[in-house]
């Protein structure tokens, strides 16, 4: 079931590979019916590891709530599913395959957590903020100082796209669809 209220959308689905790429899509396009074209990589990487999760540790079954919310200059992605248990941020192995997706919420969002949802599930949620504050230039006669630049985020670490042919860009996610 999906629904449209004006700056809300809900996806119920199975948490399974071939459901988490449609997700993804109706995400998408969402965003771009609320012109917030510039949220659709993060809003779909963050979806896509939140829906990956459910899909890996959820029980007793994969059924799952996906819903997206404008609220003035913040989006809202959040997904509810019926199992309790609580997800836990480890530190992965430098050569494990798997383990970093809540790390990569982090690092991608301006904020996130995780939420009981009644007896039998939780929520989790991230929020993107819409707009980015306007950088104002320095004036000529501004005096300069040197500030220590604190340590990159994840999600700012520079992609190199040298090599790639037009039209092509790095691969965002391991999840088909």
């Amino acid at each position: 079931m999906i629904s449209y209220p004006s700056r809300h959308c809900t996806v119920e689905l199975q948490a399974l590979p071939s459901r988490i790429g449609q997700v993804r899509r109706i995400v998408s396009a969402q965003l771009r019916y609320w012109h917030l074209d510039s949220l659709i990589d993060r809003a779909s990487l963050g979806v896509t590891e939140l829906l990956s999760n459910v899909h890996r540790h959820a029980q007793p079954d994969k059924t799952c709530t996906v819903e997206i919310e404008l609220l003035l200059d913040r989006l809202t992605v959040s997904v509810r599913d019926g199992d309790p248990r609580m997800p836990v941020v480890d530190d992965a192995e430098p050569l494990a395959t798997c383990g970093r997706g809540l790390a990569m919420v982090a690092a991608m969002s301006e904020s996130w957590g995780v939420r009981p949802d009644g007896e039998s599930g939780k929520v989790v949620w991230f929020t993107l903020p819409t707009s980015t504050p306007a950088v104002t230039p320095p004036s000529l006669h501004a005096r300069h100082t040197v500030l220590e630049k604190p340590a990159r985020r994840f999600a700012e670490v520079g992609v190199s796209t040298e090599g790639l042919r037009p039209g092509h860009a790095p691969a965002r996610s391991a999840v088909a669809g």
